[in-house]
């Protein structure tokens, strides 16, 4: 289906009405399904989603309860399983009739939108073709150039959180017999600033609540994050939480209808009456990168009214906790007190009287718990604003009780399972050692490379082999063009994926495409069909298996898939990798072995809803140094775009951030509406404040340049963008990504965390400068 025919030819901005879910959710669903040529395959898929004995979502990481009769798939996650499970396949015919450089100027949409990868495919760049190429083949080829670089560490591997823990296992293990450490990953585009902060504070990288605990909670507090769109599962967990009298605070410098008000599929009488539950009592809109300052705001109130209570002969902190579990009080307090309120209201851009709201919200509950996405995570100050949370949480002992606690929300389902298996450029001592024991070779200790340094290291020639299993490295990562070359530097480049994408049509000097299985298609071996498992974000692990018969022709699976590149590196040394894939109950046995919290893990997954991994936190065991949580004090970042860069345009700068369509999941675009902003037909857009568009002398709708602003040589500009007013504070805007990541400098990474800041660009806009072509055209 071409572009043009989904682009919706009416106005491309309306604003939305309705709430979230409901009616617009399920013909979404439907509209969705029945454009698939397998609807009746699909349909059965669905009902198995999330279910026992069925498969994962391929989507987000939210978690489930095991509550039988209930449907388990959201609108998003519908579209997800519709996605994978076409019966539409790409081989060596479809590349017959295109080159790679005619398919590099069609859309993401239309690239993936061709259907499933049906057979390994190699890059013939005389022809600009590929060709098929046999799995024997494919495998010596990818062991010819790892055995003939000069060390291990010229080749990087990277990993998608949609990868299995089986695959990831058996992925870490050869990659470090191999001998190295690296390992970029999606988690260093996302949640990376979270695990760093968190494992710092209380030890542990990961959060320590359950989804119980939001059946308990009195005030739920959520920071830079849109459920309605990124993980809709959780707006139910959100509306029961409403509906028994929990308060839920957002912030998040966009209005999010998800955030606002939410109609359940699942309620007959909210469907029947057209009612819907609101979400939010109260909503703040920070200016991007503002959380920190906010929450430092909300500590100020509370601890000048601590100070006047302990006048009293009472207090308003957990004073008990606080001497019990944690050290750094005294100096995180005197970094508040230092915090002048200019400061904080100017970088926030939230009053004083509404972070006093926010603070008695937060001490009139006795239960509460915070959580975030990557609205918080992609600065340059994330684990400073992360541990600026966790202090305030500390303050009041709202860690390791029933109903309070932490939440980092991850986005692909098993993104936190792939780091918990080993996936991390910067391995724990101790799983290495553990590694050492149970395989008898000696894994190397030095740090790998994150994302970042993995493109800086194929820019300049020193890595020369990249292998991805899964994802779209290429529109995931910042600075797109420098990607793209870093991509074309390396002498091969390995991609195990389930749909075209725009990483493989960036090919380097020789390029492999290796079809693999998605979560709906049954993984048969030679002991009978396969189950895989994931971990979600509350720390639950459970199995995932296909229901559905496909033509999968010569699809492999990615423990498979692995098994075979190892094989052909390194023999069968340090295990024989195909007689792991007869049975991945023998994967399971050995990460039973090393990986902690995965003992008896083939007995503990027959459970239903699979087993908890637990979490030290959550039971104030701080595995610190100190052996006690940590109050960390950082002061408030001058300013969100530093001084020098504004200075580099005389004209207004703004702050960009980079967010998905309601019609996207991370770089997959299923379709071009954007319902709960009321977008449609069109993703060049750049949502604005109404009077920020006329201080520009502007108008709505208007065509516009977009360009970002960095100290260096390097032009980062996109064009032709269309300017929609919406709800939001002056001085901020946003767009989607992958269209927008050209814009985000490579070296533009958060303190420790390495992430790009994808949520805080400097930018600057000016009107649309139409190009050659677009003047002929014209």
């Amino acid at each position: 289906m071409s572009d043009k025919s989904n682009a919706n030819q009416k106005k491309p901005y309306s604003q939305y009405q309705g709430s979230a879910g409901g009616w617009g959710a399920l013909a979404s669903t439907a509209k969705h399904l029945l454009r698939s040529d397998n609807v009746a395959k699909n349909i059965k898929n669905l009902l198995k989603t999330n279910q026992t004995h069925g498969f994962d979502c391929p989507g987000c990481a939210w978690g489930e309860k095991d509550e039988p009769g209930r449907f388990r798939f959201c609108e998003n996650g519908a579209k997800a399983v519709n996605w994978e499970a076409t019966g539409r396949r790409v081989g060596e015919q479809f590349f017959a009739q295109h080159t790679v450089s005619w398919l590099a100027k069609q859309s993401d949409f239309f690239l993936e939108d061709q259907g499933r990868l049906a057979q390994p495919l190699s890059y013939d760049s005389a022809l600009d073709k590929y060709q098929a190429i046999s799995w024997d083949q494919a495998f010596s080829l990818v062991a010819e150039h790892l055995t003939q670089l000069e060390s291990p560490n010229q080749a990087e591997f990277y990993t998608s959180g949609r990868t299995s823990n089986e695959a990831a296992f058996l992925y870490q293990l050869f990659v470090r017999a191999y001998g190295t450490n690296n390992f970029p990953d999606c988690s260093n585009m996302c949640h990376e600033a979270s695990g760093v902060a968190l494992k710092q504070a209380i030890g542990v990288g990961k959060g320590t609540v359950t989804l119980t605990d939001f059946e308990h909670a009195d005030a739920i507090f959520i920071f830079g994050q849109n459920p309605g769109t990124n993980h809709p599962r959780m707006l139910d967990t959100l509306s029961q939480a409403s509906r028994r009298g929990a308060t839920i605070v957002s912030f998040n410098p966009l209005k999010e209808r998800g955030l606002e008000r939410f109609t359940n599929p699942q309620s007959t009488t909210e469907m029947l009456t057209g009612g819907a539950t609101q979400i939010s009592s109260h909503y703040f809109q920070p200016n991007l990168g503002g959380d920190m300052a906010a929450v430092r705001g909300i500590v100020k109130v509370l601890a000048e009214r601590h100070q006047q209570a302990l006048a009293k002969g009472a207090s308003v902190f957990d004073l008990d906790f606080i001497a019990a579990h944690t050290e750094g009080m005294a100096d995180y307090l005197a970094a508040v007190d230092a915090t002048d309120w200019q400061h904080i209201e100017q970088q926030s851009g939230l009053s004083q009287w509404q972070l006093a709201q926010a603070a008695t919200l937060y001490q009139n509950s006795d239960r509460v718990i915070f959580t975030w996405a990557m609205g918080i995570t992609q600065h340059k100050h994330s684990v400073a604003t992360i541990q600026e949370m966790t202090n305030l949480q500390l303050l009041f002992g709202q860690i390791g009780k029933r109903g309070a606690g932490l939440c980092p929300v991850r986005g692909h389902s098993n993104v936190q399972g792939d780091r918990t298996m080993g996936i991390n450029e910067k391995p724990d001592p101790a799983f290495l050692k553990k590694l050492a024991v149970v395989f008898d070779f000696e894994p190397p200790r030095a740090h790998g490379h994150n994302t970042v340094q993995a493109i800086e290291s194929m820019l300049s020639g020193r890595s020369r082999v990249f292998v991805g299993l899964g994802g779209n490295f290429v529109a995931a990562t910042p600075d797109t063009e420098l990607s793209k070359q870093a991509m074309a530097n390396c002498q091969l480049t390995v991609h195990i994926a389930t749909k075209l994408n725009r990483t493989h049509i960036t090919p380097g000097k020789q390029s492999l495409i290796l079809p693999c299985l998605g979560r709906t298609d049954i993984d048969q071996q030679a002991s009978g069909p396969q189950q895989v498992t994931v971990e979600d974000s509350f720390s639950m692990v459970h199995a995932s298996a296909g229901v559905v018969a496909s033509e999968v022709g010569e699809m492999r699976s990615e423990p498979a898939i692995v098994a075979g590149i190892a094989e052909a590196t390194l023999g069968n040394s340090p295990v024989d990798w195909q007689e792991l894939i007869t049975d991945y109950r023998s994967i399971r046995e050995l990460i039973s072995q090393v990986v902690p919290g995965f003992h008896n893990m083939n007995q503990r997954l027959t459970a239903p809803g699979g087993f908890y991994l637990g979490n030290s936190a959550a039971e104030r065991l701080w595995q610190t140094s100190q052996q006690k949580a940590q109050f960390l004090s950082h002061s408030l970042p001058e300013a969100i775009v530093p001084a020098s860069v504004r200075a580099l345009s005389s004209d207004r700068v703004f702050t960009l951030q980079t967010l998905r369509s309601h019609d996207q999941y991370n770089t997959t675009v299923y379709g071009f509406e954007d319902r709960y902003r009321g977008i449609s037909g069109e993703r060049k857009v750049l949502l604005i404040n109404p009077d920020d568009i006329k201080a520009l002398g502007m108008c709505a709708e208007q065509l516009v340049d977009i360009e970002s602003l960095w100290p260096d040589e390097i032009t980062r500009k996109v064009t032709g963008f269309r300017l929609i007013p919406y709800d939001m504070p002056a001085g901020n805007t946003a767009t989607y990504f992958p269209e927008a990541n050209a814009l985000v400098p490579l070296a533009s990474v958060g303190q420790q965390s390495f992430t790009p800041t994808s949520k805080s660009i400097a930018i600057v806009i000016t009107p649309h400068q139409p190009n050659l072509e677009e003047t002929r055209i014209l």
